[in-house]
C-alpha cells in the first residue's frame, strides 16, 4: 500500500483527499491519501518517516518554504521559486510544481480571447506559479501587495482605469476561501466589464464573492477546481514514473 497525502495549515478547504480517494476508487489503485495539518515544517521529514509517505502535495502556507528543505528541485520548480509536490525517493525529498502546469491548461480552456494585461492579486507560491504560467504565454502582468517592495502595485493603488486596462485578474489570494467567504479582494468592481475574466484559484467555495462581483458586471468568471483536477493527475504521474 502505498500512502500519499497533502500538507499545509489549516487544511479544512482542500479537496485534494476526496479527489484521490475518488481517483483510487475509480481506479482501482490500492493507495491511500490523507491531510496532514502541519503547524511547524520542520516536521516534515519525521511526519514523511512516520507515514510512510511516498509522495506528497504542499499547500498554503509552504509552498515557498518546502524549497529550502528538499533534496531536489526540477528546474521548473526552482525557477518559479514554490513547490506544490514532493516525490518521496530513498529517503530524499524531490520538489516539482505541478501548479503552473494546472494554471495554465485550466486559464487556455476557459479564455475566450486573448488577454494581453494581466493582474495578480497577492504574493506566495501559487502566485509564483501563475506568473511563471503568464510569462510563457506572453502575457503581461502585474503583481498586486500589501508591500510595494514584493508587488507592483498596492491594493489601494487600483483604480478603475488599471482595472479596465487588465482584462484578466486572477486572485491568488485565499481572500474569499472557506470558512472565510464573506472576504474578498478589495478593488473598484464597478469597472469590470463583460470583457473581463476574472480567474479564481480559489476552488472552496465553487463561488466566491470574488467571482460573483465580476458576474454582477457581466464579466467571465472561473474557480480553481480544474487547475486543482489537473495539478493533482500531474503530481500523480511525478510519483509514479
Amino acid at each position: 500500500m502505498r500512502n500519499y497525502g497533502v500538507i499545509g495549515f489549516p487544511l479544512a478547504h482542500s479537496f485534494s483527499p476526496e479527489y484521490f480517494k475518488q481517483k483510487f476508487l475509480k481506479e482501482n489503485i490500492e493507495a491511500t491519501y490523507a491531510a496532514f495539518p502541519l503547524e511547524d515544517l520542520k516536521q516534515i521529514r519525521a511526519l514523511v518517516k512516520e507515514k510512510n509517505l511516498s509522495g506528497f502535495n504542499v499547500t498554503i502556507p509552504y509552498k515557498e518554504k518546502m524549497v529550502s528543505l528538499l533534496d531536489s528541485l526540477s528546474d521548473e520548480a526552482k525557477e518559479i521559486g514554490a513547490v506544490n509536490c514532493v516525490k518521496v525517493e530513498n529517503d530524499k525529498l524531490n520538489g516539482f510544481n505541478t501548479d503552473a502546469y494546472g494554471f495554465q491548461i485550466a486559464l487556455n480552456e476557459v479564455m475566450k480571447s486573448k488577454h494581453e494585461h494581466a493582474l495578480v492579486l497577492g504574493l506566495g507560491g501559487a502566485s509564483r506559479a501563475v506568473k511563471y504560467a503568464l510569462k510563457k504565454s506572453g502575457i503581461n502582468f502585474k503583481s498586486v501587495a500589501r508591500d510595494k517592495s514584493k508587488g507592483d502595485l498596492l491594493w489601494n493603488e487600483l483604480t478603475e482605469k488599471i482595472i479596465s486596462e487588465n482584462l484578466l485578474i486572477i486572485n491568488c489570494t485565499p481572500l474569499g476561501m472557506f470558512p472565510n467567504e464573506k472576504s474578498f479582494p478589495p478593488l473598484p468592481y464597478s469597472a469590470i466589464t463583460a470583457k473581463h475574466l476574472l480567474f479564481d484559484l480559489v476552488y472552496n467555495p465553487a463561488e466566491t464573492l470574488f467571482m460573483k462581483n465580476g458576474k454582477e458586471k457581466g464579466a467571465q468568471v472561473s474557480n480553481g477546481l480544474r487547475m486543482l483536477e489537473l495539478q493533482a493527475d500531474k503530481s500523480w504521474g511525478i510519483w509514479n514514473r
